[in-house]
């Protein structure tokens, strides 16, 4: 049975969509079965791919039934299920459903059996779909950019996640947190690296993703980074993180 991943932050712009590509890629290079599943309107991950949006899931969502086809992608162990162009108006159309924080969770049944691992991308926001994801996750992996108001941002991330355990999934645990941007150059960044390994100790992976040009390019290209450039800093980092998300899952396997 797959492990559902939601990689997930109220914040944006702290590497969600760019850590659930690589992430995705990295596991698949393992020879994981990997399902990512773009729940992001703005679709990014699926432009990070190379591919365009395509119609299936904002249905399958919007009634609860099976997810559509997977979209095969160059890396042979790896699937997508697009965003919808009409994914922007699914908020909306769900406010008044029944059941309707549960919607992905009987969406996935149907795959949990085909994949070793779903990374969900999910949206920069607290909205339904989002509570969508945290909801069908198993674990969530939460991104947090070396900032200064890291340790906030993700202090109300957390507290959010304990009310969806409270009121909606009982057993979704925290994967762990991912310092992303980080820049060992600057006191700033090594400070808020120093605080957050603080404060959360071995739930904070070993793991961070650096500040990279080569990260930022490949989405243009669309390809994850290991595809555009194998001996990139960044690439190095998202396989080790790939590593130690095995070694968390027990299952079998490196990259």
């Amino acid at each position: 049975m797959a492990r559902v991943i939601a990689v997930a932050n109220q914040k944006g712009g702290v590497g969600k969509t760019t850590t659930a590509i690589n992430l995705a890629a990295s596991l698949a290079v393992a020879e994981k079965r990997v399902l990512a599943i773009d729940l992001d309107p703005q679709g990014n991950l699926t432009s990070g791919f190379g591919l365009e949006k395509a119609p299936g899931l904002y249905d399958a969502l919007l009634s609860g039934t099976a997810l559509p086809p997977p979209t095969s992608t160059a890396i042979e162990y790896l699937k997508i299920v697009p965003s919808d162009p009409d994914m922007a108006g699914l908020e909306v159309a769900l406010a008044a459903g029944e059941d309707r924080e549960f919607r992905l969770r009987a969406a996935l049944e149907l795959q949990r059996e085909n994949f070793d691992f779903i990374l969900l991308d999910t949206p920069p926001s607290l909205g339904l779909l989002a509570v969508n994801a945290l909801t069908a996750a198993d674990s969530v992996m939460v991104p947090i950019q070396c900032e200064y108001f890291a340790l906030e941002g993700l202090g109300a991330f957390l507290g959010t996640l304990e009310r969806i355990r409270t009121a909606l999934n009982p057993a979704v645990a925290l994967e762990g947190v991912l310092l992303t941007m980080a820049d060992d150059r600057t006191n700033l960044s090594q400070q808020v690296s120093a605080d957050v390994r603080s404060h959360f100790g071995d739930q904070v992976f070993r793991t961070s993703i650096p500040r990279s040009i080569r990260l930022a390019e490949a989405p243009s290209f669309g390809k994850p980074v290991l595809l555009y450039d194998i001996k990139s800093r960044a690439s190095e980092c998202y396989l080790s993180l790939a590593r130690e998300v095995l070694d968390r899952t027990g299952k079998e396997g490196r990259p």
